[in-house]
């Protein structure tokens, strides 16, 4: 079964850490982008952050830039989003999908595939 799931995902104090993994079974990541994506209650979805399959190339949205950081384990299958010095308007749920990723952010199209989300709560 071709699937992504995500995790690490949970509740951080303000300026606090958290990795999130975004893992593949039914087919490798080698081949693909992968692109990390959050949405808030009541808000659309924004893409945060996204790899190349080559991992020539990386994007990050400005309101995470110098906080995050995206990388990938060929070997574990995975891709991982380091968030740092977290926020409370970091708080949402968290997705990754495999896309095309450009330096100025990424495509998808409804043959690509999404993880279930995991969820990000950054409070005191």
């Amino acid at each position: 079964q071709v699937q992504l799931v995500e995790s690490g995902g949970g509740l951080v104090q303000p300026g606090g850490s958290l990795r999130l993994s975004c893992a593949a079974s039914g087919f490798t990541l080698d081949y693909y982008g992968i692109g990390w994506f959050r949405q808030a209650p009541g808000k659309e979805r924004e893409g945060v952050s996204c790899i190349s399959s080559s991992n020539s190339t990386t994007y990050y949205a400005d309101s995470v830039k110098g906080r995050f950081t995206i990388s990938r384990d060929h070997a574990k299958n995975t891709v991982y989003l380091q968030m740092n010095s977290l926020k409370a308007q970091d708080t949402a749920v968290y997705y990754c999908a495999t896309v095309r990723c450009y330096n100025t952010g990424s495509y998808h199209n409804i043959y690509d595939y999404w993880g279930q989300g995991t969820q990000v709560t950054v409070s005191s």
